[in-house]
């Protein structure tokens, strides 16, 4: 058994990628037998699937007010002293991710960093582009304190090698294929995404309303094709200048869903638009793959790790002006045939990963960087 200790910026309540990775992997975690302590920013949960967390109240971050600010405090310390953990694991450290970095030095603990979200490319759609290098001089100085830094794809293995992170690796992908499966099609699912348009041809969102997922461009699709329906399943800052952007338009702003409901929503639509070209990974497009919605999204980031051209779906080129829309004719024009071949591909990609062999592996690169640090702690 090992003791973890896991320092995020981001936990439960919230939802985003880096949550449901983090929650099916204190999950698994557990069950394998490990004993595990999270430090998140507070959010009113003290124990999730039988390990323990740790909350520190902070304050909702100016630009985007869904995510807080967890201040490092003192009291982290003597949590640690009782728990003892075998190694910490720093998740994206900015700020409070920073005092596990802090405390593995100084009670010499062995740490593993892991790299999910691509700030330096958020800062572009925030208006602080200008702050790309300095972040990059940021990223390098916190996780070049870690024995191993893990990324969620192979495009993000090599940015971070390319910017002077050492130590990098690759933790693979996961996603629960029996929770996003195609049996969760629903007739009364997809009326009510469409609003009441069954027939359409039914286009999905699902994630953060916030900049850096170039929501917007999908709107020359709806243009395009004006028989199409688009559905947007989440919420973040940006939802009211997007009811702005898509006002007059076949959108229908669904807000957050949930388990089964969110299960239905991706089995039941026709395509999964996913534009952003700032993903490390998109654990999002594996949950529509494992439902059997085809997903079409831009060719960038960790994407093309997942996504095969017209096997399980379609990628576009963000640079061209009609490429999304290009992709989204492509498949719609596809025969039935051909569109059932496209789900049932998209399925069997999913399929390959689970989130137990991900976590499985993730304790092979703790029991990694315990046995490295063996050598270095005895000499104290």
């Amino acid at each position: 058994m090992r003791k973890v200790a896991i320092f995020t910026e981001t936990f439960l309540p919230k939802i985003d990628g880096i949550v449901t990775r983090l929650k099916y992997t204190v999950e698994y975690l557990v069950r394998l037998g490990d004993q595990v302590l999270v430090f998140a920013p507070e959010g009113g949960i003290k124990e999730y699937k039988g390990a323990e967390i740790y909350g520190v109240s902070g304050f909702p971050l100016p630009l985007y007010p869904e995510l807080k600010l967890a201040l490092p405090r003192p009291a982290i310390g003597s949590v640690l002293e009782r728990f003892q953990p075998d190694i910490i694991h720093a998740v994206n450290p900015a700020v409070l991710g920073l005092a596990g970095i802090f405390y593995a030095k100084a009670m010499k603990i062995p740490l593993l960093a892991s790299y999910h979200t691509h700030l330096p490319q958020y800062l572009q759609h925030y208006g602080l582009g200008f702050l790309e290098s300095t972040m990059w001089e940021l990223i390098k100085t916190a996780h070049n304190q870690a024995s191993l830094n893990l990324c969620t794809s192979h495009a993000m293995v090599q940015q971070l090698r390319e910017h002077g992170v050492h130590h990098v690796d690759l933790w693979q992908k996961g996603v629960d294929t029996e929770q996003f499966h195609p049996r969760f099609y629903d007739p009364e699912m997809r009326s009510r995404l469409s609003q009441g348009h069954p027939n359409s041809p039914l286009l999905l969102y699902v994630g953060r309303l916030s900049p850096e997922k170039e929501i917007q461009h999908i709107l020359p699709v709806l243009q395009a094709i004006p028989q199409s329906r688009l559905a947007l399943v989440g919420d973040g800052p940006y939802r009211q200048e997007l009811e702005k952007i898509f006002a007059g338009t076949n959108t229908h702003f669904v807000g957050y869903l949930r388990g089964d409901d969110l299960a239905s929503a991706f089995a039941s639509s026709d395509a999964f638009l996913f534009p952003s070209c700032t993903e490390t990974l998109g654990l999002v497009l594996l949950e529509a793959m494992g439902a059997g919605c085809p997903v079409i999204a831009a060719n960038a980031g960790g994407i093309p790790d997942i996504v095969e051209h017209g096997v399980n779906g379609y990628l576009f080129e963000p640079a061209q002006a009609d490429g999304l829309v290009g992709a989204v004719r492509q498949l719609l024009a596809n025969s039935p045939a051909n569109l059932e071949r496209l789900r049932h591909q998209a399925r069997l990609e999913a399929e390959k990963w689970s989130w137990q062999s991900a976590t499985q592996q993730l304790q092979s690169f703790y029991d990694q960087v315990i046995r490295l640090a063996k050598p270095v702690l005895s000499a104290f």
